[in-house]
């Protein structure tokens, strides 16, 4: 089984051998944004372009039936990874946004009438905020939000009344800023007592944390490869049987279809529905080969990787007055932080940092409502994954003191 230890796990990773910055190590802190890939991720987007290149569901040649196999096995490492009671009930995207505008164009433009509420968060993402905000304008809907309080977490004390006249709920499981970890079980349940469907925004849940959408009795779940060791460009629609089958077609063409006359069509069930033309093949197959790496370390040590890693990093950060962190504590956090450093705007901290070879995160994340409740314009955000290591952490709290030092003894020099 695979081990996560101090500077061995980056061995599976070649850009920590090939990348440097200004002959410095590596140092890359911005995996919430975006994941590195090992070499059998690599190696299996490579693989499938030299051996198994073909197009899938059409020919009856052998290659195009290994394609057709190796893509349909895929799908079910996938619904394995999540507790899926049915590989069928996993639908392939381009990302975590795609599946979102799927559901909003396919479910809700389909099922909410003009005057039904959305409920969502004010720290969501961008990716779950816009596609619902474009869908209240066209629909005359209205939406909802639930606040987040001084420690980052949400207020659900009057979640109940807030949930009248809501027919859809729509949340994240993990903040990409403040690393909150939602109690998203709990907020279903309540939903689910009143009746009300329930979207879970996974894309910064899914590569840290062990997934189980039986137990989240969730209606649907999405989530990225990219940010979990996958290529970019590939993520899962996960679905009940009964939300995808109240569900109309998203994009229409090839591969979709039952049956095309010149003046009617009619469409095949899903996943297939959702999947029209050529799918990201290599990806898919690279996606699942992230999948079995993480499997083989096991989610759960994943997790407590993460856990102790930005623990490690939040007791470092809170000895420097200078740093104000921001969400909640680090038992209800995931493996990011989102922090200003006084005096200095985070876009030039980051640069700061990128000179010593230290790859951080600044602006505002795609999370401007968040930011704006927050009182501030951007934040610098450090993320792990499991090829940090405690060495990482040090050299960037080095670098950190090493800038707010400078900077101290700049403005020092010109008052």
């Amino acid at each position: 089984m695979t081990q996560i230890k101090d500077n061995n796990i980056k061995n599976d990773f070649p850009i920590f051998k090939q990348a440097k910055v200004k002959k410095r190590p590596l140092v890359y802190l911005d995996s919430a944004a975006t994941s590195q890939k090992p070499h059998s991720v690599i190696n299996a987007v490579s693989d499938w372009y030299e051996r198994f290149n073909a197009n899938i569901h059409r020919g009856v040649y052998e290659l195009s039936e290994t394609a057709t196999k190796k893509y349909e096995l895929s799908r079910q490492v996938i619904a394995n990874f999540i507790n899926s009671p049915s590989s069928r009930q996993v639908v392939f995207t381009r990302g975590t946004t795609e599946g979102i505008n799927l559901v909003a164009e396919a479910w809700a433009r389909k099922n909410l009438r003009a005057g039904d509420a959305i409920l969502l968060t004010t720290m969501e993402h961008h990716a779950n905020l816009v596609p619902w905000q474009e869908l209240a304008q066209r629909k005359r809907l209205k939406l909802k939000f639930l606040e987040f309080d001084n420690q980052g977490e949400l207020i659900l004390a009057n979640l109940a009344k807030q949930l009248m006249g809501v027919k859809l709920v729509s949340l994240v499981y993990v903040s990409n800023v403040l690393g909150t970890i939602n109690p998203v079980k709990k907020i279903i349940n309540i939903c689910h007592q009143k009746k009300i469907p329930v979207l879970i925004d996974a894309a910064q849940a899914a590569p840290h944390l062990p997934i189980d959408v039986k137990k989240l009795d969730c209606d649907w779940l999405v989530f990225s490869g990219h940010k979990m060791l996958g290529p970019t460009g590939i993520g899962v629609l996960y679905g009940k049987r009964e939300r995808f089958e109240e569900m109309d077609v998203y994009q229409t063409g090839g591969d979709m279809i039952r049956n095309v006359t010149l003046t009617k069509s009619t469409y095949a069930t899903y996943p297939q529905k959702f999947e029209a033309g050529t799918q990201a093949l290599a990806e898919v197959v690279g996606l699942a080969e992230a999948v079995i790496y993480l499997q083989a370390i096991g989610m759960e040590r994943v997790s407590s990787h993460d856990q102790k890693l930005v623990t490690y990093a939040y007791q470092q950060m809170k000895k420097i007055k200078a740093v104000e962190i921001y969400g909640p504590q680090t038992i209800k956090r995931s493996g990011s932080i989102a922090f200003n450093v006084q005096g200095i705007h985070a876009h030039d901290l980051a640069t700061f940092l990128a000179d010593r070879g230290i790859c951080i995160r600044a602006g505002h994340h795609c999370a401007q409502p968040l930011h704006e409740k927050l009182g501030i314009p951007a934040s610098a955000r450090v993320s792990f994954y499991i090829y940090n290591d405690k060495r990482d952490v040090d050299l960037f709290i080095s670098a950190l003191q090493a800038i707010i030092k400078e900077w101290e003894s700049i403005k020092a020099r010109n008052t």
